[in-house]
Formats: structure tokens, C-alpha cells, sequence
């Protein structure tokens, strides 16, 4: 599998593994040590397939993609999810996120 598939895995289990420690909060019990493991398991899948994908992508590529998308999903998620507050300003944050990720990839910057 190539490092853009990997690195798209690596940020879904990254936003995983935040969504499960921010719902944790919520649960307790058996739920909460459900949410943990999904922590654990998701911060670890997402280092490891981060690992990867440096291999074979730039630092600077890979990690920008890896924080800045990460970042902007994890803010729709507490907005659609927990009922997190959405503001123009917020929204307009999030996008000029997406806008630098697309940016860096199509600047050529990387090989």
C-alpha cells in the first residue's frame, strides 16, 4: 500500500482514538475502559502506520497532512458529535487548514 492510503488510515485512527478520549468523559464502567482501549489502540495504530508512511513521504508533507487534517476533522467531529460550538470564524479556520494542507501538496515542495 502506498504512504497517501497509509497516512489516510493513520488519521482516521488519530481522530479515533481523540474521539474515544473525549467520549470517555461520558461513560463509565465498562465503557470507559472500551474507550480507552479504542485511546490506546487508535494512538498507537496511527503512530506506527505514521512510521510508515515517513519512509516514503517528507517530514514536513506527511506530518503537516498527518496534524492539519487530522486537526480539521477532529473539530467537525466535536461539532457534529458532542454539540461542540460552530462559528463563522471557526469554520473559516478549519477550511484555511484544508487550504494549507492542499497547498503544501500542490507546491511540488516534496518528492
Amino acid at each position: 500500500m502506498g504512504p497517501w492510503p497509509l497516512l489516510g488510515i493513520a488519521i482516521v485512527a488519530e481522530v479515533a482514538a481523540t474521539t474515544a478520549l473525549r467520549a470517555s468523559n461520558d461513560w463509565a464502567g465498562g465503557a470507559r475502559i472500551a474507550a480507552f482501549t479504542v485511546v490506546v489502540v487508535g494512538y498507537g495504530a496511527s503512530f506506527w502506520l505514521l512510521t510508515l508512511v515517513l519512509k516514503k513521504m517528507e517530514l514536513g508533507i506527511s506530518y503537516a497532512v498527518w496534524a492539519g487534517v487530522g486537526t480539521a476533522l477532529a473539530a467537525i467531529v466535536g461539532i457534529v458529535l458532542f454539540g461542540e460550538g460552530i462559528s463563522l470564524a471557526k469554520f473559516a479556520c478549519i477550511g484555511l487548514i484544508i487550504l494549507g494542507v492542499v497547498g503544501l501538496e500542490l507546491s511540488g515542495a516534496h518528492s
